[in-house]
């Protein structure tokens, strides 16, 4: 009797089974209610995409393009075909091909292989040829093929020549579709796609799933792995913008009671300034060439920038040496960066600057970002994220759209809280039951201040915040609440703060009232109650 064979999960692949689950459950749920006191909403791309959209966005020289994304050609999978031994009956094998033909044909109808003069003519005459084999087909014995019968000779040839003619057939020139590596690329083409510039912005959107890398399997690293990420896309780069997008990853991970999580923050500048550094960082590379390894060696004409992520000790003592990016960017993005920390400040963040903290994708500019956490080795990075102000423009979409966005690695988030004997995740009052419960309009430096706060209480408290991250005037600030669809805007100026009161206006009626701080909160639990 023949040995059974033993079925395992795929290498760098793995089985997610209980109890375990119910911590990933618990996870992901304490995402959805914290993303969304920030008035984020969940999209769920594709799980693939076209190759040209990855190679596009995140680069095609970069090492999740070249060398680990999963890639498949659906077309010319339309050309295989299993050999048909000489055993298998005449009418078996007549189906086969015939299975094979109409396939083909299907699919140039639909337009999955081009709809060309050259392709027309040989899918006709590939109708043609089966036509003869299935005409010959009927002078043969029902039964199996008999060597060296003339009529089998002649089907055997016409069934040769359909597969001949089949493979003459062109096919798009890039045609492949690929495992998504990532999914800002994704959020992005389904931004442009759907006509998102056309909503209020910034659109605020969050996803959570499986990615899919060919890469070394390591300790909370895998082939396919599942990712937590947000992204904000809209016509705005306001600083306040990426102190806030922090801001809500801190939420999350203090709401899972993540220990020992750090926050390290530094500006790769962007296109006006980011070049000549790279320049200049790559001749120093090539001068200490020979003292790096393979990987760093590649790297030096593919991407210079991610030799400073390398964490090969032997190459540590000549990264330090290396040209520093924030000696080279120029005054905008350094004014930016200046105001992301003072933004972060002002939230009562605090950080760590790390010159070396790079994105491996070639989308990033401005702002980078990372969380690190115990429990991971060296690769202890459990999220990362920045600003991709150009993408979106790179795909297709409106040039005036910037975006800043993050991904957590779930795998390693996960791993990070049971080694650290995490228990229970803290709970929290529900959220509300949909749509945003206040916008929170401020006027004034020292209003934002207040605001800040008083819209991390609403969050921890369940309800539904929008904070406008610039000033803005009073009518345009009242009429983007409006759009948003706002239950209340809480008016937040100098004279409210003076009388250490907020301004509550119920924008469904337009009946205002000024209330103390706790006062509000008992007016908007009453309101979401009736």
């Amino acid at each position: 009797m023949a040995e059974k064979k033993k079925f395992q999960a795929i290498k760098g692949t793995r089985d997610l089974l209980p109890p375990e689950t119910e911590l990933w459950n618990r996870v992901e749920q304490t995402a959805r209610e914290v993303f969304g006191t920030f008035g984020f909403g969940e999209i769920r791309p594709p799980i693939f995409e076209p190759t040209e959209l990855f190679a596009r966005s995140v680069g095609s020289r970069t090492d999740v393009v070249g060398k680990e994304m999963y890639t498949f050609d659906p077309a010319r999978e339309l050309f295989t075909v299993d050999e048909i031994p000489d055993d298998v009956p005449v009418q078996e094998r007549t189906e086969s091909t015939g299975e094979f033909v109409f396939r083909i044909r299907d699919a140039f109808l639909k337009g999955d292989i081009p709809q060309i003069e050259g392709n027309k003519r040989a899918i006709e005459a590939l109708l043609a040829k089966f036509a003869e084999l299935a005409a010959i087909s009927q002078q043969l014995p029902r039964g199996f093929f008999q060597g060296g019968s003339p009529v089998f000779e002649e089907y055997r040839n016409l069934d040769a020549e359909c597969h001949a003619i089949a493979q003459g057939i062109k096919l798009k020139a890039d045609g492949t579709i690929s495992l998504r590596p990532e999914a800002t690329a994704s959020v992005c083409r389904a931004y442009i796609e759907h006509g998102m510039q056309q909503l209020p912005q910034p659109v605020k959107l969050y996803y959570m799933g499986p990615m899919f890398r060919r890469e070394r399997p390591q300790k909370g690293r895998y082939r396919q792995f599942y990712q937590i990420g947000a992204e904000v896309l809209g016509s705005s780069d306001a600083p306040g913008i990426d102190a806030e997008v922090i801001e809500m990853l801190l939420a999350f991970f203090e709401r899972l009671k993540l220990k020992g999580a750090v926050l390290h923050i530094n500006s790769i500048g962007d296109k006006n300034c980011r070049p000549a550094y790279v320049e200049r960082l790559r001749a120093e590379l090539q001068v200490v060439r020979e003292k790096l390894g393979a990987d760093s060696q590649r790297r030096i004409e593919t991407n210079p920038l991610r030799v400073l992520d390398s964490k090969l000790e032997s190459e540590q003592s000549i990264i330090e040496k290396l040209p520093r990016i924030a000696n080279h960017l120029c005054d905008e993005c350094r004014a930016h960066y200046d105001e992301v920390k003072r933004q972060l400040a002002l939230r009562g963040i605090t950080y760590q600057e790390n010159w070396r903290l790079v994105r491996g994708l070639d989308y990033y500019m401005r702002t980078t970002f990372e969380i690190t956490a115990p429990g991971l080795g060296s690769q202890n990075a459990v999220c990362g994220g920045g600003r991709y102000d150009g993408l979106v423009e790179l795909l297709g979409g409106p040039a005036t759209t910037k975006g800043i966005g993050f991904a957590i690695g779930t795998d390693r988030l996960v791993l990070s809280l049971q080694e650290s004997g995490v228990g229970e995740v803290s709970g929290g009052p529900a959220r509300s039951a949909g749509g945003l419960d206040v916008y929170l309009a401020w006027f004034g430096a020292a209003a934002q201040t207040a605001a800040v706060g008083l819209a991390r209480r609403l969050r921890d408290a369940g309800f539904v915040v929008e904070l406008p991250a610039v000033e803005m005037k009073f009518g345009k600030s009242l009429g983007l609440a409006d759009r948003l669809k706002a239950r209340h805007a809480v008016i937040l100026g100098e004279d409210e703060l003076a009388a250490g009161v907020v301004a509550v206006k119920r924008l469904a009626d337009g009946t205002q009232q000024k209330l103390a701080e706790q006062e509000l909160f008992s007016y908007l639990r009453a309101a979401r109650d009736f």
